[in-house]
């Protein structure tokens, strides 16, 4: 018997497989839950569809998160197929490269909008049509970083989007407990997915992370995934509005620097 036997969790944000989308629908789908994908673009789908087969999705469908219509869509055909969802895992980030080097102030009326509109406005759109199909309550779960709490050299407003993106998260979670509907994130440790390596040295954070975590290691997207299967499951029936730090300890070191062993 595995966890999510019989039920159905809906994933946004697999881009390849390092993704950490991946990784979580690898988990659930190991412990039984039937998994669909959306993808972002027609330019993805042929580096998602292998993988979302793989695991015999029944769903795998473009959703363009900045179009309403496109995801009405999309939730009409994932109420055809499914009926009625148990999981939303919402990994989806997006900043203007020029908006993820050089300095914060810099920062474009334009750049602002897109990194807000697709990196937290659309946790709230994607929630709003999943709820109908939840009538039995469920769980949503996003990913954040750090950045949305302190500051990571460049990276900039996708660090403010973080931030609107965990105060979404309480909100939410406030919005839709009394329907048994649970709200949470994952504050991830450096991982080399599509979107990291977009901001401006990352790689050197990358490296560095591994001598500076309290636990001396990388985390994996299976790490990810492996967290994301207690937040969705009845195992945190009583926990939502939360940030949950899967990174090896780094959030909670003062100095962020290799240090030489005494």
């Amino acid at each position: 018997m595995g966890l999510f036997d019989g039920k159905t969790a809906l994933i946004f944000g697999v881009a390849n497989k390092y993704s950490i989308a991946w990784g979580i629908a690898q988990a659930l789908h190991a412990q039984g839950a039937e998994v669909g994908f959306s993808y972002a673009t027609e330019r993805l789908e042929r580096r998602v569809r292998p993988l979302a087969e793989s695991l015999g999705a029944k769903l795998i469908e473009p959703c363009d998160v900045t179009d309403d219509a496109a995801m009405d869509r999309l939730f009409e055909r994932v109420a055809e197929v499914y009926g009625t969802i148990d999981v939303l895992i919402h990994s989806i980030a997006f900043a203007e490269r020029e908006d993820l080097e050089g300095d914060f102030v810099s920062t474009s009326r334009q750049g602002w909008r897109t990194a807000l509109e697709i990196s937290a406005y659309s946790l709230v759109a994607l929630t709003q049509r999943a709820v109908p199909l939840m009538p039995h309550g469920g769980a949503i779960l996003t990913m954040t970083a750090l950045g949305g709490e302190r500051v990571l050299p460049n990276y900039n407003v996708m660090g403010v989007a973080k931030a609107a993106l965990e105060a979404s998260v309480r909100y939410l979670a406030a919005d839709l407990g009394p329907k048994g509907i649970r709200v949470n994130a994952i504050s991830a440790g450096p991982i080399k997915t599509l979107a990291a390596q977009g901001v401006s040295g990352f790689r050197d954070m990358y490296r560095t992370h591994e001598q500076v975590a309290p636990m001396r290691r990388l985390v994996t997207p299976e790490d990810i995934g492996q967290a994301a299967l207690y937040l969705c499951s009845d195992w945190a029936s009583a926990v939502t509005g939360e940030v949950l730090f899967v990174d090896g300890g780094w959030n909670i070191m003062g100095v962020t620097m290799p240090l030489g062993e005494e």
